[in-house]
């Protein structure tokens, strides 16, 4: 099974450890809110863009754990992608741990593909984790933005606390029967409807913060566009 080899940083005991990680799957939990009135709308903000709706709620895409990144630029073909915040949840070294990342999405490609979509473009993350065990006790307190470079300026794109989402053990047990992540496996948990509606941008930056501990996450990448020639 093709593995992706990623320099990260896992934050446990107020100790931080650079490891070198093995990831062997990378999996896209999608339409995955508690709300359904907040899950239709995001529905609604996608078919708006000629998305089609999911089979069921929640989904789980497969993606190639080789388009995982830690970069600050991604290329992309055409103008048509975009960003996302979303947590992300990983097994590694025999425990759950907590980061954030993008899942950047070529939405021409969307309207007519959502699998085939997930699969065309890298998918940032930062590499910076935290122990799960650490911040479940707050869980819904954590909050999660996003940013994207408009006018030369960086403006608010998505903003909202991750309690508009399922918590990663009910993602788990949905997705894994026993129960638990296979050893190296990251999981993207879900996203925010963005304000005034989903658009590309050159720049994506996000965060996941926890305001109990004080205590955030952050990255941002660049997208250079790469011609469509036929």
């Amino acid at each position: 099974m093709p593995e992706r080899n990623l320099s990260l940083v896992l934050q446990a005991e107020k100790n931080s450890q650079p490891r070198n990680v093995t990831i062997r799957q990378a999996v896209i939990a999608g339409w995955t809110g508690r709300d359904p009135v907040a899950v239709e709308k995001h529905i609604a903000e996608l078919e708006a863009i000629g998305v089609k709706r999911p089979a069921s709620t929640p989904i789980f895409y497969r993606v190639a754990a080789a388009r995982l990144t830690t970069d600050d630029t991604i290329e992309a073909v055409g103008p048509h992608s975009s960003g996302e915040v979303e947590f992300v949840i990983l097994q590694a070294e025999g425990r759950l741990w907590v980061g954030v990342g993008s899942d950047h999405t070529d939405r021409q490609v969307e309207t007519y593909g959502v699998t085939v979509s997930k699969q065309m473009c890298d998918k940032p993350i930062a590499p910076l984790f935290w122990a799960h065990d650490e911040v479940v006790g707050h869980w819904d307190k954590l909050i999660l933005r996003s940013f994207i470079r408009e006018g030369g300026q960086m403006s608010l794109y998505q903003e909202g606390p991750v309690a508009t989402m399922m918590i990663p053990p009910a993602l788990i047990i949905r997705y894994a029967a026993n129960g638990r992540l296979p050893e190296g496996t990251l999981m993207f948990g879900g996203t925010l409807a963005a304000k005034g509606g989903i658009r590309p941008s050159d720049r994506f930056e996000f965060e996941l913060e926890d305001p109990v501990r004080g205590q955030k996450i952050r990255h941002g990448y660049s997208i250079e566009t790469l011609p469509v020639l036929g």
